[in-house]
């Protein structure tokens, strides 16, 4: 597998444990926010930069069309939504 390939998978399992992690502490049923809050830090916890409710362009066939706020933005790379 080529080695952004690696990185990209090793990200996702990042995520995914951090919301399981986060999941089985708290439960569900909280707000949005609350599990926004826990899952940053979860992830924080691993090294990883992570910004919350950051605003990125929408681009479409080369025009920006609009600007979407995301819950988490990791390192530019990847958009989470909660």
């Amino acid at each position: 597998m080529h080695a952004d390939g690696n990185r990209q998978n090793g990200l996702s399992g990042d995520v995914i444990g951090g919301a399981f992690t986060v999941l089985n502490t708290l439960g569900g049923g909280l707000l949005g926010k609350v599990c926004e809050n826990a899952l940053a830090d979860e992830l924080r916890k691993t090294g990883l930069a992570v910004m919350q409710q950051r605003g990125v362009a929408v681009i479409y066939d080369s025009i920006a069309i609009g600007e979407y706020c995301v819950d988490l933005l990791l390192g530019q790379v990847r958009l989470i939504e909660l």
